[in-house]
Protein backbone atom coordinates (compact mmCIF):
# COMPACT_ATOMS: atom_id res chain seq x y z
CA UNK A 1 0.00 0.00 0.00
CA UNK A 2 0.89 3.14 -0.52
CA UNK A 3 -0.01 6.61 0.49
CA UNK A 4 -0.88 8.83 -2.77
CA UNK A 5 2.10 10.47 -4.89
CA UNK A 6 1.63 13.87 -4.09
CA UNK A 7 1.87 13.76 -0.07
CA UNK A 8 -0.06 16.54 1.83
CA UNK A 9 -0.76 19.77 0.24
CA UNK A 10 -2.70 22.74 1.12
CA UNK A 11 -5.61 23.31 -1.32
CA UNK A 12 -8.59 25.92 -2.02
CA UNK A 13 -11.68 23.84 -0.45
CA UNK A 14 -15.28 23.96 -0.68
CA UNK A 15 -17.31 25.26 1.92
CA UNK A 16 -19.22 22.70 3.90
CA UNK A 17 -22.09 21.46 1.56
CA UNK A 18 -25.63 22.77 2.38
CA UNK A 19 -28.40 19.93 2.69
CA UNK A 20 -30.49 19.95 -0.73
CA UNK A 21 -27.52 20.10 -3.04
CA UNK A 22 -27.45 17.73 -6.17
CA UNK A 23 -26.12 14.50 -6.01
CA UNK A 24 -26.26 11.13 -8.22
CA UNK A 25 -28.37 7.87 -6.82
CA UNK A 26 -27.86 4.59 -8.19
CA UNK A 27 -31.62 2.64 -8.08
CA UNK A 28 -33.15 0.19 -9.63
CA UNK A 29 -30.19 -0.51 -11.98
CA UNK A 30 -30.15 3.35 -13.40
CA UNK A 31 -29.18 6.72 -12.43
CA UNK A 32 -31.38 8.88 -10.75
CA UNK A 33 -30.88 12.62 -9.75
CA UNK A 34 -31.45 13.23 -6.24
CA UNK A 35 -30.39 15.96 -3.57
CA UNK A 36 -28.44 15.37 -0.21
CA UNK A 37 -30.45 14.67 2.65
CA UNK A 38 -30.26 16.20 5.79
CA UNK A 39 -26.44 15.42 6.93
CA UNK A 40 -25.41 15.44 10.74
CA UNK A 41 -23.02 18.20 11.94
CA UNK A 42 -19.71 17.52 12.96
CA UNK A 43 -17.00 19.55 14.23
CA UNK A 44 -13.51 19.14 15.74
CA UNK A 45 -13.90 20.56 19.69
CA UNK A 46 -11.77 21.08 22.12
CA UNK A 47 -12.01 20.82 25.60
CA UNK A 48 -10.18 23.61 27.24
CA UNK A 49 -9.48 23.73 31.18
CA UNK A 50 -7.96 26.67 32.78
CA UNK A 51 -6.39 27.84 29.39
CA UNK A 52 -4.78 24.24 28.41
CA UNK A 53 -6.54 21.66 25.97
CA UNK A 54 -7.65 18.13 27.82
CA UNK A 55 -8.55 16.80 24.57
CA UNK A 56 -10.34 17.14 20.87
CA UNK A 57 -13.39 15.17 19.98
CA UNK A 58 -15.57 15.20 17.16
CA UNK A 59 -18.88 15.79 18.05
CA UNK A 60 -21.86 17.49 16.95
CA UNK A 61 -21.47 21.31 17.56
CA UNK A 62 -24.59 21.97 19.96
CA UNK A 63 -25.07 22.16 23.99
CA UNK A 64 -21.24 22.15 23.99
CA UNK A 65 -21.40 23.99 27.30
CA UNK A 66 -23.29 20.48 28.70
CA UNK A 67 -20.47 18.78 26.39
CA UNK A 68 -17.43 20.02 28.85
CA UNK A 69 -19.28 20.11 32.35
CA UNK A 70 -19.97 16.73 31.48
CA UNK A 71 -16.93 15.21 29.77
CA UNK A 72 -15.11 16.88 33.06
CA UNK A 73 -17.12 15.06 34.91
CA UNK A 74 -17.04 11.65 33.53
CA UNK A 75 -13.61 12.03 33.03
CA UNK A 76 -12.78 12.66 36.61
CA UNK A 77 -11.58 16.43 36.30
CA UNK A 78 -14.20 18.23 38.46
CA UNK A 79 -16.59 16.51 40.81
CA UNK A 80 -19.46 18.66 40.64
CA UNK A 81 -20.57 21.74 38.72
CA UNK A 82 -19.56 23.70 41.74
CA UNK A 83 -15.79 22.95 41.01
CA UNK A 84 -16.05 25.72 37.65
CA UNK A 85 -16.08 29.16 38.07
CA UNK A 86 -16.80 30.19 34.67
CA UNK A 87 -17.64 28.54 31.19
CA UNK A 88 -17.24 30.09 27.28
CA UNK A 89 -17.86 28.62 23.86
CA UNK A 90 -15.32 30.14 21.58
CA UNK A 91 -16.07 29.64 17.41
CA UNK A 92 -12.78 29.18 15.64
CA UNK A 93 -12.44 29.06 11.91
CA UNK A 94 -9.73 26.03 11.74
CA UNK A 95 -8.33 23.32 9.05
CA UNK A 96 -7.38 23.51 5.71
CA UNK A 97 -11.34 23.95 4.91
CA UNK A 98 -11.52 26.74 7.32
CA UNK A 99 -14.54 25.32 8.93
CA UNK A 100 -16.05 26.28 12.47
CA UNK A 101 -14.44 24.28 15.43
CA UNK A 102 -14.80 25.28 19.08
CA UNK A 103 -13.34 25.51 22.37
CA UNK A 104 -15.38 24.65 25.07
CA UNK A 105 -13.32 26.44 27.96
CA UNK A 106 -13.73 25.85 31.35
CA UNK A 107 -12.19 27.90 34.73
CA UNK A 108 -12.13 26.02 37.99
CA UNK A 109 -11.82 27.03 41.80
CA UNK A 110 -8.10 27.67 42.90
CA UNK A 111 -6.09 24.33 43.29
CA UNK A 112 -7.89 21.92 41.00
CA UNK A 113 -6.10 22.59 38.07
CA UNK A 114 -2.43 21.20 39.08
CA UNK A 115 -2.68 17.67 38.56
CA UNK A 116 -4.22 18.20 35.14
CA UNK A 117 -1.20 18.59 33.21
CA UNK A 118 -0.26 14.97 34.29
CA UNK A 119 -3.49 13.44 34.09
CA UNK A 120 -4.28 14.91 30.41
CA UNK A 121 -0.51 13.00 29.44
CA UNK A 122 -2.18 9.39 30.84
CA UNK A 123 -5.48 10.15 29.98
CA UNK A 124 -7.36 7.24 27.39
CA UNK A 125 -9.79 8.25 25.03
CA UNK A 126 -12.60 6.84 24.86
CA UNK A 127 -12.89 3.40 23.00
CA UNK A 128 -12.93 3.69 18.53
CA UNK A 129 -13.82 7.58 19.07
CA UNK A 130 -10.98 8.15 16.35
CA UNK A 131 -9.14 10.82 17.85
CA UNK A 132 -7.63 9.36 20.75
CA UNK A 133 -4.53 10.96 22.40
CA UNK A 134 -5.16 14.74 19.81
CA UNK A 135 -5.55 17.74 21.94
CA UNK A 136 -5.46 20.45 19.59
CA UNK A 137 -7.70 21.33 17.06
CA UNK A 138 -4.49 21.54 14.49
CA UNK A 139 -3.84 17.62 15.08
CA UNK A 140 -7.60 16.88 14.41
CA UNK A 141 -8.01 18.79 11.31
CA UNK A 142 -4.71 18.61 9.71
CA UNK A 143 -3.23 19.59 6.15
CA UNK A 144 -5.56 17.62 3.43
CA UNK A 145 -4.18 14.64 1.93
CA UNK A 146 -5.27 14.12 -1.54
CA UNK A 147 -5.97 11.05 -3.42
CA UNK A 148 -4.55 11.25 -7.44
CA UNK A 149 -5.66 7.66 -8.42
CA UNK A 150 -7.25 7.08 -11.21
CA UNK A 151 -9.56 4.35 -10.31
CA UNK A 152 -12.64 3.85 -12.44
CA UNK A 153 -15.31 1.75 -10.97
CA UNK A 154 -19.10 0.54 -12.14
CA UNK A 155 -22.26 0.65 -10.04
CA UNK A 156 -22.09 -3.40 -10.01
CA UNK A 157 -18.21 -2.67 -8.49
CA UNK A 158 -19.77 -0.89 -5.55
CA UNK A 159 -22.32 -3.55 -4.88
CA UNK A 160 -20.10 -6.17 -5.29
CA UNK A 161 -17.79 -4.01 -2.83
CA UNK A 162 -20.21 -3.84 -0.02
CA UNK A 163 -21.39 -7.52 -0.52
CA UNK A 164 -17.73 -8.57 -0.03
CA UNK A 165 -17.44 -6.35 3.32
CA UNK A 166 -20.57 -8.14 4.53
CA UNK A 167 -19.35 -11.59 3.72
CA UNK A 168 -15.81 -11.08 5.24
CA UNK A 169 -17.56 -10.18 8.40
CA UNK A 170 -16.81 -13.75 10.67
CA UNK A 171 -16.69 -11.85 14.28
CA UNK A 172 -20.29 -10.00 13.41
CA UNK A 173 -22.04 -13.30 12.81
CA UNK A 174 -21.36 -14.17 16.84
CA UNK A 175 -21.57 -10.71 18.08
CA UNK A 176 -23.59 -8.55 15.98
CA UNK A 177 -22.28 -4.86 17.94
CA UNK A 178 -19.28 -4.59 15.85
CA UNK A 179 -18.17 -2.67 12.88
CA UNK A 180 -16.26 -3.97 9.93
CA UNK A 181 -14.03 -2.21 7.34
CA UNK A 182 -13.03 -3.80 3.85
CA UNK A 183 -10.14 -2.98 0.83
CA UNK A 184 -11.46 -4.37 -2.23
CA UNK A 185 -10.17 -4.63 -5.49
CA UNK A 186 -12.03 -4.01 -8.49
CA UNK A 187 -11.90 -6.47 -11.94
CA UNK A 188 -10.96 -9.59 -10.59
CA UNK A 189 -11.99 -12.77 -10.20
CA UNK A 190 -15.85 -12.08 -9.29
CA UNK A 191 -17.11 -13.60 -6.03
CA UNK A 192 -13.66 -12.91 -4.60
CA UNK A 193 -12.68 -12.22 -0.55
CA UNK A 194 -12.12 -8.41 0.58
CA UNK A 195 -9.53 -8.01 3.13
CA UNK A 196 -11.83 -7.15 6.04
CA UNK A 197 -11.13 -6.18 9.70
CA UNK A 198 -13.69 -5.99 12.56
CA UNK A 199 -13.48 -4.14 15.88
CA UNK A 200 -16.14 -2.72 18.08
CA UNK A 201 -14.34 0.71 17.08
CA UNK A 202 -15.48 2.09 13.20
CA UNK A 203 -12.13 3.74 13.40
CA UNK A 204 -9.85 1.03 15.08
CA UNK A 205 -11.75 -1.49 12.22
CA UNK A 206 -10.37 0.88 9.40
CA UNK A 207 -6.98 1.28 11.29
CA UNK A 208 -6.50 -2.62 11.27
CA UNK A 209 -7.49 -2.79 7.78
CA UNK A 210 -4.85 0.07 6.54
CA UNK A 211 -2.15 -1.91 8.67
CA UNK A 212 -2.98 -5.43 7.57
CA UNK A 213 -2.73 -3.80 3.68
CA UNK A 214 0.05 -2.46 4.34
CA UNK A 215 2.06 -5.06 5.93
CA UNK A 216 0.29 -7.14 3.08
CA UNK A 217 2.08 -4.91 0.06
CA UNK A 218 -1.20 -3.97 -1.06
CA UNK A 219 -1.76 -0.72 -3.35
CA UNK A 220 -4.83 1.16 -1.17
CA UNK A 221 -4.93 3.07 -4.84
CA UNK A 222 -6.38 0.57 -6.61
CA UNK A 223 -8.89 -0.04 -4.30
CA UNK A 224 -11.83 0.93 -2.91
CA UNK A 225 -12.58 1.05 1.30
CA UNK A 226 -15.69 -0.50 2.21
CA UNK A 227 -17.58 0.38 5.98
CA UNK A 228 -20.32 -0.72 7.77
CA UNK A 229 -20.74 2.47 9.75
CA UNK A 230 -21.74 6.07 8.69
CA UNK A 231 -19.19 8.03 7.71
CA UNK A 232 -17.06 10.65 9.47
CA UNK A 233 -14.36 13.01 8.71
CA UNK A 234 -11.59 11.15 10.55
CA UNK A 235 -12.53 7.66 7.98
CA UNK A 236 -12.30 10.56 5.20
CA UNK A 237 -8.66 11.39 6.54
CA UNK A 238 -7.59 7.85 7.53
CA UNK A 239 -8.82 6.64 3.73
CA UNK A 240 -7.06 9.27 2.02
CA UNK A 241 -3.97 9.01 3.59
CA UNK A 242 -4.34 4.80 2.81
CA UNK A 243 -4.02 6.51 -1.08
CA UNK A 244 -7.97 4.74 -1.81
CA UNK A 245 -9.71 6.76 -3.60
CA UNK A 246 -13.29 5.33 -3.09
CA UNK A 247 -15.04 4.94 0.77
CA UNK A 248 -18.20 3.86 1.02
CA UNK A 249 -20.37 2.90 4.12
CA UNK A 250 -23.89 2.11 4.86
CA UNK A 251 -24.81 5.01 6.71
CA UNK A 252 -25.20 9.13 5.43
CA UNK A 253 -21.77 11.18 5.87
CA UNK A 254 -21.41 13.86 7.94
CA UNK A 255 -21.32 17.51 6.39
CA UNK A 256 -17.80 17.78 7.29
CA UNK A 257 -16.88 14.24 5.92
CA UNK A 258 -18.29 15.58 2.53
CA UNK A 259 -16.28 19.06 2.33
CA UNK A 260 -13.12 16.75 3.32
CA UNK A 261 -14.00 14.28 0.50
CA UNK A 262 -14.41 17.26 -2.16
CA UNK A 263 -10.99 18.08 -1.37
CA UNK A 264 -9.40 15.68 -0.45
CA UNK A 265 -10.29 14.28 -4.36
CA UNK A 266 -11.94 11.40 -2.73
CA UNK A 267 -15.39 9.81 -3.96
CA UNK A 268 -18.13 9.11 -1.02
CA UNK A 269 -20.34 7.48 -1.20
CA UNK A 270 -23.12 6.35 1.45
CA UNK A 271 -26.63 4.53 2.17
CA UNK A 272 -25.11 1.67 0.04
CA UNK A 273 -27.42 -1.10 0.64
CA UNK A 274 -29.22 -3.74 -1.25
CA UNK A 275 -29.16 -2.60 -4.41
CA UNK A 276 -28.57 0.81 -4.16
CA UNK A 277 -26.48 3.86 -3.50
CA UNK A 278 -25.83 7.88 -3.14
CA UNK A 279 -22.68 9.07 -4.34
CA UNK A 280 -22.00 12.52 -2.96
CA UNK A 281 -18.27 13.70 -3.81
CA UNK A 282 -16.12 13.22 -7.05
CA UNK A 283 -18.74 11.09 -9.38
CA UNK A 284 -16.58 10.93 -12.22
CA UNK A 285 -14.97 7.47 -10.56
CA UNK A 286 -18.61 5.68 -11.08
CA UNK A 287 -19.29 4.74 -14.62
CA UNK A 288 -21.60 2.56 -16.64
Amino acid sequence: MTAGTTGAARIVPPHAPADGRPLWRWRDGGWHQGSVPASPEEAAVAIVIDGASQAVLMATPHELDDFAFGFALTEGLIASPADVTGCEIVAVPAGPLNLPAHEARLWLRPGLSAGLAERRRSMVGPVGCGLCGVDSIAAALPAVWRSESTLRLSPGDILAAMAALSAGQRRWRDTPAIHAAALWVPRDTPGRDALVREDVGRHNALDKLAGAAARAGLDARRACVAMTSRLSVDLVQKTARMGAPVLMGAGVPTRLAIAWAEAAGVTLIGRARGDSFDVFTHPHRIQD
